[in-house]
């Protein structure tokens, strides 16, 4: 297979410097860059640098005599398979949005003919700022990705959007338009999704657990993938090969989901759809525990309780997603314990199902959508088709484009 690449160009901001990391994680990936660095962004990184990471040369300069001779520009703008501003100051996305072409970056972006991904970094008032979102609007509208920066404390001391988004949102974003996945309904948000079981270790060898095989919990990883979401998938143990374009974390316990999950907030949508334990071993034995033998009485097991992931998202004062989606396993009285649930939980949807029959590890599921005010059967269809019905409804959602898709009530 031919070794992807992209065009990165590297303006002048603080968050330059991620730069560098984007070039060597995305390297690990298999994703090779070719990077332009503007004469703003030389101020926080040096073309020597860039150049050491890529393993390719910094261009700087539009006259440069010997890339000129050969239309340079012209030539870098059709060399990747992506162009990818990061970080896209308010300066980079203004001059595209008004077509000039000044210096090689400008001039590179109005000549290339490959799909644009900008990555905004930039003070909270100059994003807010009208000229912006009217740049960033126009940019969207002329089939340009920008993505949506994230919020928190920035380097001049202000707190607000603006700041650069995490790396694993970036590589996501970049994989996914790479392979095809970038152009859809939620391009520019991030979902995080929860899939699998936990296991809570009793000694070296035995755990407690619940069943799932994370099929769902993919499918809606690789649905939301698909409608142009930047996509962080924490998964408990399962034999599931990762959806491409998805950044995986992979975890074993409860805890270490809990932690996986807040340390990958802000995001837009989060997915609860993990089967996690309630319960663990209260104290973890460091080697295995002998419990059969001549005359062993019955062992007694002390449990903790693990710690709600749903409730704790669901009720976060700060980065708590704006949509929060839970999942219900129910054997009998699937309505009513969702509802309890959608109450108890404090989040937005429950997604309901009946595990009494063949669900746990097969392809198809048959669900209920539930929300405050109203309820939707599904029939019973492949977990992928779950999965594309649900990310719809989450697009719908966080777009306001409901195109007559909300719930309807009963």
């Amino acid at each position: 297979m031919e070794q992807k690449r992209i065009l990165l160009v590297i303006g002048g901001g603080i968050a330059a410097y991620k730069s560098l990391e984007l070039i060597r994680e995305l390297g690990r990936r298999g994703i090779a860059s070719r990077c332009i660095v503007t004469k703003a962004g030389q101020e926080f990184v040096t073309p020597l640098s860039v150049s050491a990471l890529s393993g390719d040369k910094a261009y700087t300069e539009l006259f440069d005599l010997d890339e000129e001779a050969e239309m340079g520009h012209i030539q870098l703008s059709r060399s990747a398979d992506l162009v990818v501003v990061c970080p896209a100051t308010a300066d980079l996305m203004a001059k595209a949005n008004a077509g000039l072409a000044n210096d090689l970056a400008s001039t590179m972006l109005l000549a290339t003919d490959k799909p644009v991904l900008m990555v905004p970094a930039m003070n909270v008032r100059m994003w807010q700022h009208a000229a912006t979102i009217r740049n960033v609007a126009q940019l969207r509208a002329d089939g340009v990705t920008v993505m949506k920066p994230d919020e928190g404390a920035m380097a001049c001391g202000e707190f607000g959007p603006g700041r650069l988004p995490e790396l694993p949102a970036i590589v996501a974003a970049i994989e996914a338009q790479l392979a095809g996945q970038g152009q859809g309904a939620l391009s520019g948000f991030h979902a995080l999704v929860t899939a699998g079981p936990t296991r809570e270790p009793l000694d070296p060898v035995r755990y407690l657990s619940n069943h799932s095989s994370g099929r769902q919990g993919y499918a809606i990883a690789a649905a939301l993938s698909a409608q142009g979401a930047s996509v962080t998938l924490v998964s408990g143990p399962v034999s599931l090969a990762p959806p491409r374009g998805v950044t995986l974390v992979k975890v074993e316990t409860a805890r270490q989901m809990l932690k996986a999950c807040e340390e990958a907030l802000p995001a837009d949508v989060f997915v609860s759809v993990a089967a996690v334990a309630d319960w663990r071993p209260a104290r973890a034995a460091t080697k295995k525990l002998k419990i059969k033998g001549a005359g062993s009485e019955a062992p007694s097991m002390e449990l903790a309780e693990n710690p709600d992931i749903l409730k704790t998202l669901s009720n976060k004062r700060k980065h708590r997603p704006r949509l929060v989606i839970g999942f219900a396993a129910e054997t009998h009285d699937v309505e009513d314990f969702a509802r309890a649930k959608l109450d108890r939980k404090g989040c937005d949807w429950i997604v309901a199902n009946d595990v009494s029959g063949d669900v746990m590890g097969g392809a198809e599921n048959e669900v209920l959508l539930i929300s405050h005010d109203a309820s939707e059967h599904w029939p019973r269809m492949g977990k992928d088709d779950v999965a594309r019905r649900l990310a719809r409804r989450i697009a719908a959602e966080l777009t306001g484009d409901d195109d007559g898709v909300r719930l309807a009530a009963e």
